[in-house]
């Protein structure tokens, strides 16, 4: 094999797995460092240079780091990264004064943001500190999008959310709220705009086309309808049984949210099996934890109605077959089944809607009618209107969104400068040694045992009686303390100089993991052949070293192994090992625009 390219961004950038699967790519070890000292303003805004709504995502962010996070390959569970998240949202001062600064004078360019959801906010958040004049439309009364809309304040607090929109929209955006726009034909010839950004979210829930479905409407619902309304106080009651017919996180919050107006018998009603579920685990957690009863195998076939009134459904009950993967091979119907309901909420998915796109501006849309949309720029096949969150790609979550509002930012920046849009700045890779003494390091290298902190909730009796409660209290001082300590510091990573190598076995002798490895090169499949402990994970690359100076050997390092102690670094008695500290630069729309700002005019 040839020696690793290490400065390629890509190497230690899958290293530290948590940053590889956030979309966002958030520094997750550094805010947990920052945290571990206390330094609780520091990590608000090394989480904010990324994911821009920490209090918020600390909160309902789907999360995807934590699965990939390497501390499961030593226990079951993960470092609670988002719930440290919050601590830093939470324990932070005012980062006002902290922010990147909005320039007086304009460039003058203006865009136009339709919806005011996390996408566009994003696309605000990074294109008012070039110069550029934001106007954004929103049709409710209150900015926010689906973060307002489809998230109870049981989960994210309003004043949660008012603070982080605030520190955008504050900066200088035109919000115009109860703006909707009936026209993208109108909002591009009158408007007066350079560009436009799309996001809407997917506002349309799907539909059950079921017998007595329209006789029964009086008391089935939408899901996202319905959270809608209870959002903005249209909605206050619902009946003692409730059946919910879906289960992915909508179908969570509709039926915790029914529970507290009143529900006292509330089902959540799931086609497949339990492994099946889209609903992340920790929403079907605290789902149950309210005693919200989930039913499997149970197919929606009519509602029941009787004097005009809904009573409930009948179901299929199904079985299925699964092959040795778990994948189901067949099914079939055991028999049907009556459930009494007193009203029913559909949450079986969301779809785009642009009923407001004129279909003769050069937009293209697909089979689905959904906008042709380059998953790179960002850019639909017009020039100059951009589309991201939920309304580019359909439903995802908010960290997705966010990372969409970064991409189509710097397309935006590129549209407007007259600069092609696919040229884009590449990531970058940092490394900074952390070595403060022959053998001390700037970071906690001990590996810590303690197990994964529980978050503390309000009880079960106290949290029905509003529906504003916040269940989930935040972590205590003492449970901040214990959970820090639980990163293996991913980040800092064990860099191998061959050069000083000497050969003496010291780091493989003292590897807790058997990580390292000293033979002769070969091919990929030849080496994992030979190491000292079996490469499980082919997905992450072997780290191979240019030949040592003795033997012409190679060092070998599987990175899926490494936990990132420094042991070998403390051991080496040349320094061959080092631990430095990988920083990935991942471009936003502010990065590299010094030379297009000079070039500008200012206008007043």
């Amino acid at each position: 094999m040839e020696p690793t390219n290490t400065g390629h961004p890509d190497y230690f950038h899958k290293v530290v797995d948590c940053q590889w699967a956030c979309p966002a790519h958030t520094d997750v070890p550094e805010y947990i460092r920052l945290i571990a000292q206390g330094r609780f303003t520091d990590a608000y805004l090394v989480n904010r240079k990324s994911n821009v709504f920490p209090g918020i995502l600390g909160r309902v962010c789907d999360r995807p780091c934590e699965p990939a996070c390497r501390r499961t390959r030593v226990e079951e569970k993960p470092v609670a990264i988002c719930r440290l998240k919050r601590v830093a949202a939470d324990q932070r001062d005012d980062v006002t004064p902290l922010l990147p600064k909005v320039p007086q004078l304009k460039n003058g360019k203006r865009i136009a943001c339709v919806g005011a959801g996390c996408a566009s906010l994003t696309v605000a958040n990074d294109l008012l500190p070039l110069g550029y004049e934001i106007t954004m439309f929103e049709q409710w009364g209150q900015a926010g999008g689906l973060m307002r809309t489809n998230i109870p304040s049981f989960r994210l607090p309003a004043q949660v959310l008012n603070e982080e929109i605030a520190m955008i929209v504050d900066r200088g955006v035109d919000l115009q709220l109860g703006a909707r726009i009936e026209s993208m034909q109108k909002l591009l010839s009158d408007g007066g705009f350079d560009a436009v950004f799309v996001g809407t979210g997917a506002p349309k829930g799907k539909e059950l086309d079921l017998p007595g479905r329209k006789e029964g409407t009086a008391n089935i619902h939408v899901g996202i309808d319905w959270l809608e309304s209870l959002a903005f106080g249209h909605v206050d009651s619902i009946g003692k049984r409730v059946l919910i017919i879906g289960v992915g996180n909508t179908a969570m919050d509709c039926c915790r949210s029914s529970l507290r107006l009143g529900a006292a018998d509330v089902k959540v009603m799931a086609r497949k099996p339990r492994q099946y579920f889209k609903a992340s685990a920790w929403e079907l957690e605290d789902a149950e934890e309210e005693r919200v009863e989930i039913v499997v195998n149970h197919s929606p076939r009519r509602f029941v109605l009787e004097n005009g009134r809904l009573t409930g459904m009948v179901f299929d009950v199904l079985e299925y077959e699964l092959d040795a993967a778990g994948r189901i091979t067949s099914e079939r119907v055991l028999r049907e089944e009556f459930i009494a309901a007193d009203d029913v909420i559909l949450a079986i998915g969301q779809e785009n809607a642009f009923p407001w796109i004129e279909r003769d501006l050069g937009i293209e849309f697909d089979v689905w009618d959904v906008p042709k949309v380059d998953v790179k720029t960002f850019q639909s096949t017009r020039a100059g209107v951009f589309f991201g969150g939920d309304s580019a790609f359909g439903p995802k979550n908010i960290i997705w969104a966010v990372e969409h509002g970064h991409q189509a930012a710097i397309s935006i920046h590129n549209h407007c400068q007259g600069k092609a849009l696919d040229v884009r700045l590449a990531p970058g890779v940092n490394l900074q040694s952390r070595k403060m003494g022959m053998h001390e390091w700037s970071y906690a290298n001990d590996y810590n045992p303690a197990e994964r902190r529980l978050m503390p909730h309000v009880s079960l009796k106290e949290r029905f009686k509003k529906i504003d409660i916040e269940v989930e209290l935040g972590f205590t001082a003492e449970q901040v303390v214990a959970e820090v300590q639980r990163c293996l510091n991913c980040d800092v990573q064990t860099v191998f100089a061959a050069k000083l190598c000497i050969e003496c076995d010291a780091c493989i002798d003292i590897c807790p993991v058997d990580c390292l490895t000293m033979t002769p090169n070969g091919t990929e499949t030849e080496l994992r052949g030979r190491l000292k402990a079996p490469a499980t994970n082919l997905t992450q690359a072997l780290y191979v070293s240019e030949p040592l100076k003795f033997t012409q050997r190679v060092m070998v390092k599987d990175e899926d192994l490494c936990v990132h102690c420094g042991l070998c670094a403390e051991r080496c008695p040349t320094a061959a090992w080092d631990m430095q500290k990988s920083t990935i630069q991942w471009p936003h729309a502010v990065d590299g625009t010094e030379a297009d700002q000079k070039a500008q005019p200012r206008v007043a």
